[in-house]
């Protein structure tokens, strides 16, 4: 079982929703993780950001789909933080620590 913890996404996104609003959205479509959103980049239309996400396990698909939903661009994954769990008792173990 693998479980992606961190991950860091370059995202294009219009000015509206502002950043606030588009962090929350993110969080109410995937409790438990947590976000950090930061502007890299301003133009007339749009933002370059770099989203942080973490969790113990992160519902990539619902984070790709909340951003695609609030017309979001996903231009690139530019880190990730994966562990490894060779059975249920181990992810139980590493959990409890």
């Amino acid at each position: 079982m693998v479980k992606v913890q961190r991950i860091v996404l370059d995202v294009l996104k219009l000015h509206s929703p502002n950043g606030l609003e588009f962090s929350t959205q993110l969080a109410e479509k995937c409790p438990g993780c947590w976000f950090n959103f930061k502007v890299m980049e301003v133009d007339e239309k749009t933002e370059t950001v770099i989203i942080v996400v973490e969790s113990e396990d992160i519902p990539y698909e619902d984070v790709a789909n909340a951003i695609t939903a609030m017309s979001g661009t996903i231009h690139s994954i530019d880190e990730v933080e994966v562990i490894s769990f060779d059975d249920v008792e181990s992810v139980s173990a590493a959990t409890d620590v």
